[in-house]
């Protein structure tokens, strides 16, 4: 991806080195608890989230902004160009709507974060809150994203930013408050498959970020399409329930296959047609 000339967002809210004493007692092992239960009863994490109170948070004393790493820096830096590169697209999306873009704010961080969803470990990964419009994201998940689930690459990366805008964007239309309502009323399955349209949707809108950032600046590098199909692919819920527990509970699916997550994000790519991303309505995933 070309990204280095890019501009760099404004909206970028630093929280690394501040963490959090939240889940009481929950350890490593505890993270393990949290990922399993989200895997195997097919719970939104946001809920998990909205079900626990933070005990209280504190800044490590050893931290300070010059002892991140290179790396670190540069990731921060890439994810602030991703950022800018969705205000530029969606905002002019938006506008030949007739609509107004709010721009969100992305929250970087380590181990743990308070949300106006409530208090997460970075074992939950990169999560959208739409209380306060956050995208909120522990840097560290790249590495997860490259060495456990093999999908490396920064286009990768930059997919999974911007699912995460898709969700933004979902808050803006009013489509997340519309499938919340449903949530409510519906059985446990139901809600899940709802979860799941929602999601692929958000897939969707990434892939037509992707079409629009290609065709108005060239960020596109031969082979980044395939990088991000392949991390939409590797964080398919079959993939992960078969990597946790050795086998498929489809009922408990709250994202998608990996077969579906990948489809979704190149429809929206080919395309760039939001008319053409209603997951809801589809007969066929």
């Amino acid at each position: 991806m070309r990204w280095q000339t890019g501009r760099r967002s404004t909206n970028v809210e630093d929280r690394r080195g501040i963490g959090g004493r939240g889940i009481a007692g929950l350890g490593g092992g505890g993270l393990i608890i949290l990922a399993l239960i989200v895997l195997l009863t097919g719970t939104n994490p946001l809920e998990l989230l909205q079900q626990v109170a933070p005990t209280g948070s504190m800044v490590d004393p050893g931290f300070t902004p010059g002892n991140l790493s290179a790396v670190e820096q540069e990731l921060a830096d890439f994810s602030s160009v991703v950022l800018a590169d969705t205000e530029d697209t969606w905002r002019e999306l938006f506008a030949q709507m007739g609509e107004t873009y709010h721009e969100p704010t992305l929250v970087l961080y380590t181990g743990a974060v308070q949300s106006a969803c409530g208090f997460a470990q970075s074992a939950v990964g990169p999560f959208y809150c739409p209380g306060d419009q956050k995208v909120y994201l522990d840097l560290s998940f790249f590495e997860e994203l490259h060495s456990r689930l093999g999908a490396p690459g920064d286009f990768a990366q930059a997919y999974v930013i911007a699912h995460e805008i898709g969700h933004h964007v979902q808050t803006l239309l009013g489509i997340m408050d519309r499938v919340d309502a449903l949530r409510r009323r519906a059985s446990r399955e139901e809600a899940n498959d709802i979860s799941v349209r929602l999601e692929l949707q958000a897939d969707f809108l990434a892939g037509v970020w992707a079409h629009y950032a290609q065709q108005s600046r060239q960020v596109l590098e031969e082979g980044d399409i395939e990088e991000a199909l392949n991390a939409a692919s590797q964080i398919g819920d079959d993939r992960l329930q078969m990597e946790s527990q050795g086998y498929v509970v489809p009922d408990a699916f709250t994202h998608g296959t990996a077969a579906q997550r990948s489809r979704w994000f190149l429809r929206g790519y080919q395309t760039g047609d939001l008319s053409q991303g209603d997951t809801f309505s589809a007969q066929s995933l």
